[in-house]
């Protein structure tokens, strides 16, 4: 896993560390020091770690006029023991919206397990973030299965195009946004 680095071609957009307002300024990162692990495997130094033991991200695009943000995951998503969505609520969604931000692209290709407990946490990052939407970018098969199991759906939006967007690095952050915006407006009011 120490291979597995976060996309860092949209650097010359965006860097976490030197957004004030990200939950990231002022990290440094070393290049050859493994400081982090999931269970026994170390993972590359520039994920960031917010309390969770089992996933880390990293926040790789943020737009404060359109009010959002792209943000790639690592690890295993386990709200039954360690209680993720927590960290990742209090920790980085928080912070966040606090700035405006109201719509979340997450990237779940690195993402290798999910594991649910209950639901609050989500319904309450979905109720404040308003007219906003979280969508789930290229999520393996059982981690959807899994959310669709536990009516994450309610909450998240996964699976269709959100799926088949495998090509989302030739494009800039924008374009990312604006594609997964117009399938989302389809989806919340289709025609």
């Amino acid at each position: 896993m120490h291979t597995i680095e976060p996309y860092y071609s949209w650097r010359k957009y965006y860097i976490a560390e030197n957004d004030t307002l990200s939950p990231f300024f002022g990290r440094e990162y070393s290049e050859f020091y493994f400081t982090h692990s999931i269970y026994d495997y170390y993972i590359h130094p520039q994920w960031d770690y917010f309390g969770s033991e089992t996933l880390f991200l990293k926040l790789i695009y943020a737009d404060y006029n359109n009010r959002f943000v792209i943000i790639e995951l690592l690890g295993e998503w386990n709200d039954c023991l360690f209680n993720d969505v927590m960290y990742l609520k209090r920790n980085v969604i928080e912070i966040l919206t606090e700035q405006g931000i109201n719509k979340f692209i997450l990237i779940g290709e690195n993402l290798f397990n999910f594991h649910s407990f209950e639901d609050s946490y989500y319904q309450e990052w979905a109720e404040e973030i308003g007219d906003g939407w979280i969508a789930a970018l290229n999520f393996r098969d059982h981690v959807k299965q899994e959310f669709f199991n536990e009516n994450l759906d309610n909450y998240i939006f996964f699976g269709g195009f959100l799926d088949a967007f495998d090509n989302w690095r030739s494009y800039t952050p924008k374009k990312v946004f604006q594609s997964i915006e117009s399938e989302v407006s389809h989806r919340l009011f289709p025609h």
